[in-house]
């Protein structure tokens, strides 16, 4: 590429918020010589992340090339690169990314980022890259093309997401991160995080896989980091790489690796998503290439990915859903009206219960007090979340201290009088509603007037469960998902009579956990396990109807989906999942197929359908199906597939007539993140947009005036 091809493509970003490469000058302890330290910096607050655009790059290549001469001049013995606080830089800007509508700027693009990137490692004198905060994807991989690396402490979110947007790391990162860390190492980064709710490393984590060099303490970080760097540059310090692989030594290290990754990538995606097998392609392809073979391949494949449907898909579900509708949710009142909270309280002592206390006191870091029916239930309840606490410890995820501090939060008692000072009292007892309004009842009777009364249920009415409290307004639905630490989406149900300021608080309070949360109405199961039911009831149905076990399971891989039907309600239990299949079938009829076959299972304690036998490979034993009824009626995997869109289109119709949420844009952000509906889909109404469910069944599409992954039609 020329410098007008560049030029020319910074001009498609005339809005880019550049960062830019502030350079200063550092005298080195030691008398090791002058450093010239490179800031990225967006000159705005933290509040906008650094990112990286043509402008950026062709800035940073400018700088970089100053350097290379005054090193070549002697005036500086080494380079290094950090960021701004709390940031190296959060990678490329996603939402710019489609400005680059042909292949030919895709091209460009990538091509640049080596360009600018291959500078550092020709620079004549050792390069470093401290990295002080996030780093994701490009901005990792700046830290990746430099010879030397620093890491914080304090550092969060390190990580190559690509294969979850739906790209690969173009900019070196597929070529150098398996020869720093080892390949198995380099395919957990690439491949296993990212297809685990896009999981990041910390620093401390990225610096034990071999990623950085060396561990500082964010106080001094770069001072350190500096010190450092000199010892390395006078020979006082020797860098170790114990992780580091050549490919050509452990070619079946390689070999395992890759084929690790393809296994891990059909069992999260049913390899309907291409950027995770690229990744693996680029990544296998590689141990026998060069640096420059590896890069123009890399320059390809992010390029032909880039003009993808998936591609698209993905960044609308991850940038207009999650980003942005997820951090500004329709309907929430106005923050200012939330209620301060200083105390919660949690009703019942199980597992759920037990999940949330932990994540209260976690996040919250305020007191937070359980209650059960005897002492031996709450004990075991409080030992839980202390365990937890240490597991944490023992991971490095939490200091000591904040061990200490997060188990002292936490406290039991058998007295519901232990709610008294409480501003904030959530239940988590069984789903049943004659329970759930006793403990209401119980609890109001000894909080304050304006302590609000959550309940965690996941499908019963909110508002039958106020119906006979003193203070209807202060219930809300604060429904959350299981497992409680690692699900994002919290469901907020607002009943006819809950005011605003309760309702405030309960937003207020899900931002603090960290939470996404999105306002539904009160109807039966919500959005999530609504819709959920639909799809289990249509592949229970044609089950029940004599389609094979194996065709009814596996109909919907075209989806992309997690896990299958079978597979993720017998992870739910399957006496959970008919309860709210029940309860479903009770508000809305015969759509919701109630199986007589899956209580039969139920009944004979029988936890999964599938068994699995000495090879691993899922069969249903034959005790199992002598004791089940079947039609005659089999259906094709083709026309289940077809029958479940169609189902699926029909409820989410159905549910935006009822008004249960403000949008499609609501429908698809819950599922995304309280059903892991793949990302590369675009959410789940442009995905029935697309195959023709949504016109066949409503006769108009969800997103019909301006369909939000459009590129994806």
């Amino acid at each position: 590429m020329t410098a007008s091809d560049y030029q020319r493509l910074a001009g498609l970003f005339p809005t880019e918020v550049v960062t830019h490469s502030y350079v200063s000058d550092i005298a080195l302890p030691g008398g090791a010589g002058t450093f010239a330290l490179i800031t990225l910096d967006n000159d705005v607050d933290h509040t906008r992340p650094t990112t990286l655009g043509p402008n950026t790059l062709l800035e940073l290549g400018e700088v970089l090339d100053s350097l290379k001469a005054r090193a070549d001049a002697g005036e500086i013995v080494g380079v290094g690169v950090t960021g701004k606080p709390h940031y190296l830089v959060a990678g490329a800007d996603l939402s710019a990314t489609q400005k680059l509508a042909s292949y030919e700027d895709g091209l460009a693009m990538a091509r640049l980022g080596h360009e600018v990137y291959g500078k550092l490692h020709t620079l004549g004198v050792p390069s470093f890259a401290f990295i002080n905060g996030v780093a994701l994807g490009g901005g990792l991989e700046i830290a990746l093309q430099s010879q030397y690396r620093t890491v914080s402490t304090g550092a969060g979110a390190l990580a190559l997401p690509e294969a979850f947007i739906g790209l690969v790391p173009g900019w070196g990162g597929v070529y150098i991160l398996p020869r720093l860390i080892g390949p198995e190492n380099a395919v957990k980064v690439m491949i296993e995080n990212p297809l685990s709710n896009n999981r990041t490393l910390s620093g401390p984590a990225a610096f034990k896989l071999g990623i950085a060099d060396a561990l500082f303490e964010p106080a001094d970080f770069v001072e350190q980091s500096l010190a450092w760097a000199a010892r390395v540059i006078t020979g006082e310090e020797t860098v170790s790489r114990p992780n580091a692989a050549d490919p050509s030594a452990t070619p079946e290290a390689w070999d395992a690796a890759v084929a690790h990754g393809r296994a891990v990538v059909e069992a999260r995606t049913s390899n309907a998503a291409p950027a995770p097998a690229k990744v693996l392609d680029l990544l296998e392809a590689g141990k026998n290439w060069t640096a420059e073979q590896s890069r123009d391949a890399e320059c390809e494949a992010l390029a032909e990915l880039m003009q993808t449907p998936q591609f698209h898909s993905t960044v609308y579900a991850f940038l207009d859903l999650v980003q942005k509708r997820g951090k500004r949710p329709a309907g929430a009142p106005d923050k200012k009206l939330a209620r301060p909270v200083s105390k919660v309280g949690v009703v019942g002592a199980g597992l759920m219960a037990s999940q949330l206390a932990l994540l209260f006191a976690r996040q919250l870091k305020v007191p937070v007090v359980m209650t059960d029916i005897d002492q031996a239930r709450v004990d075991k309840g409080v030992g839980y979340v202390h365990a937890e606490v240490d597991k944490l410890l023992a991971k490095g995820r939490i200091s000591p201290d904040a061990a200490n501090r997060t188990k002292a939060l936490v406290s039991g008692s058998v007295s519901k009088e232990a709610f008294s000072d409480a501003d904030f009292v959530i239940e988590a007892v069984f789903e049943e509603l004659s329970v759930k309004k006793q403990v209401f009842a119980e609890v109001e009777a000894v909080v304050s007037p304006e302590c609000i009364l959550a309940t965690n249920t996941s499908s019963l009415s909110v508002t039958e469960m106020a119906a006979d409290l003193q203070h209807p307004e202060r219930v809300v639905g604060f429904h959350f998902f299981n497992p409680v630490a690692v699900m994002p989406l919290l469901e907020i149900v607002r009943a006819p009579k809950t005011d605003d300021a309760v309702l405030a608080t309960a937003f207020v309070l899900a931002k603090a956990l960290k939470k996404t949360a999105v306002l539904v109405k009160d109807d039966a199961a919500f959005v999530v396990n609504r819709i959920l039911g639909r799809m289990f009831g249509e592949i229970t149905a044609v089950f029940d109807e004599g389609t094979d076990a194996a065709t009814a399971d596996n109909a919907l891989r075209p989806m992309g989906l997690p896990m299958s039907p079978f597979t993720l309600l017998a992870l739910v239990g399957l006496p959970v999942g008919q309860h709210v299949q029940e309860s479903l079938h009770a508000a809305f009829g015969e759509r919701f197929w109630l199986s007589e076959n899956s209580q039969k299972i139920i009944d004979a304690g029988i936890k999964s359908l599938w068994q699995k036998d000495e090879d691993g490979k899922p069969y249903i034993p034959a005790e199992t199906l002598a004791m089940l009824a079947f039609g005659n009626t089999p259906s094709t995997s083709e026309e289940v597939l077809r029958r479940t869109q169609d189902a699926l289109a029909d409820e989410i119709g159905r549910m935006l007539d009822e008004g249960v949420v403000a949008g499609p844009e609501d429908i698809d952000l819950c599922m995304i993140l309280g059903a892991g509906w793949p990302m590369h889909l675009g959410g789940i109404t442009p995905y029935l947009d697309r195959v023709g469910a949504s016109e066949r069944v409503n006769g108009k599409k969800f997103h019909a005036e301006k369909e939000p992954a459009q590129a994806a039609s």
